[in-house]
């Protein structure tokens, strides 16, 4: 059949415009691909400027009010440094930095260091200097001086090993392999095994060596295996955390085994709106193979005795209240509770509480607590004290962040 000219006229612009439509539409397409491309390659260049290490840190001062000092008690007080450190944080080609190095003004001490990487969204391995995973994480306390659990090595305690951990919207898991402490263990090339940030074992209390007196026996944790696993349900307004950790090792003298030490505990925590609750439960035991009254221990430039097995129970409530009061941003309310009882050759309990408000200015942090206990460290006693009265300090910790 043969069609018409007008018909045929009609074609025509109908095919031309099929072709220009066509052409219209691959054109969009591969606009659309550069433009895809060129987001590509700012998002590449975005993550390459985040590579890098940052320097941070802080200047801190504190100011002390005793009632077991009476000279400090009739000048008013004391105000004195109480440190200066810096802080590394950052990654480069995904591998993770993290260290921490503080100054105080009767010793230095490493807090962290370490290197990781993410190995997906959830999961973080670290190698080197780092923090101990055990109970309420990060800490298990809000106050400047922690809860009891830091003078036995269960808050914030850190350590040279390996650590795989997890962290989702439900679970908190975590695996570390804990070599010896971050002071090299019995043997390490240090200046003194009392110049670390928290306590380590250092030796073996000796029958008839006095509670503070230098170590004779040697010796420091090692080959240590910790786990800790923590369950979170989120609801409309708070959340609820269940937990437990063990921690399962050998104590040695720097040439053999001299015991071993086994650590376990529970611990829960539950936020609602502005409220934190805290509770933890642990008990730890070192089985020694030589008569002894205790472990020793070190930190902050001076040497301390532990029993060698103890139930360590902490509560904490804190309540965060945001304000706008020229720099003051928040300020959070807290009490802080903590008892260490069922002492291995020791009677009287140690005890524990901090009644305080840590206020936030701009990059001004700031502690102020009320501490009342009894043969606590720090508050003029010994975790192997003997003494049935309280001692109470008033506390005020204010430090610049940057």
């Amino acid at each position: 059949m043969r069609l018409s000219y007008a018909a045929t006229g009609l074609l025509s612009v109908i095919l031309s415009s099929s072709v220009a439509f066509a052409q219209s539409d691959e054109e969009r397409l591969q606009q659309l691909e550069e433009r895809i491309q060129e987001l590509e390659q700012e998002r590449e260049q975005a993550e390459e400027s985040e590579d890098g290490i940052s320097l941070g840190g802080a200047v801190r001062f504190q100011y002390v009010l005793a009632d077991y000092d009476e000279g400090q008690k009739n000048r008013g007080g004391d105000l004195q440094l109480d440190i200066f450190r810096l802080n590394l944080d950052g990654q480069i080609n995904d591998v993770i930095l993290s260290a921490e190095y503080r100054w105080f003004e009767y010793m230095e001490a490493l807090r962290h260091a370490y290197f990781g990487y993410n190995f997906s969204d959830e999961w973080q391995g670290q190698v080197g200097i780092i923090i101990q995973p055990f109970g309420v994480m990060p800490y298990n306390s809000h106050n400047y001086f922690f809860n009891s659990t830091f003078y036995v090595g269960l808050e914030d305690n850190p350590g040279s090993g390996l650590l795989m951990k997890r962290r989702s919207d439900n679970w908190d898991l975590d695996f570390a392999l804990i070599l010896n402490d971050e002071l090299g263990g019995a043997t390490g090339d240090v200046r003194s095994r009392a110049d670390s940030y928290n306590y380590n074992i250092v030796g073996i209390r000796l029958p008839g060596e006095g509670i503070y007196d230098d170590p004779e026996f040697t010796a420091s944790e090692n080959n240590t295996l910790m786990t800790r696993i923590a369950r979170k349900w989120h609801f409309d307004d708070s959340m609820l955390e269940l937990g437990v950790s063990g921690k399962f090792g050998d104590v040695d003298d720097g040439t053999a085994s001299v015991g071993s030490q086994a650590t376990w505990g529970i611990h829960s925590v539950y936020e609602t709106g502005r409220w934190e609750f805290h509770a933890q439960y642990a008990r730890y035991d070192y089985d020694l193979d030589i008569e002894n009254e205790g472990i020793m221990v070190g930190a902050y430039a001076y040497y301390d005795t532990i029993p060698t097995a103890a139930d360590v129970i902490t509560a904490n409530v804190a309540y965060s209240y945001p304000v706008e009061w020229g720099p003051v941003s928040q300020l959070q309310f807290y009490n802080n509770h903590s008892i260490i009882t069922n002492k291995r050759g020791y009677e009287e309990d140690t005890w524990m509480n901090v009644l305080g408000m840590a206020v936030t200015a701009g990059g001004v942090f700031t502690y102020v607590d009320l501490v009342t206990a009894q043969n606590q460290p720090f508050i003029n006693g010994s975790l192997a004290g003997e003494s049935t009265g309280t001692q109470t300090r008033f506390n005020i910790n204010f430090g610049y962040y940057f």
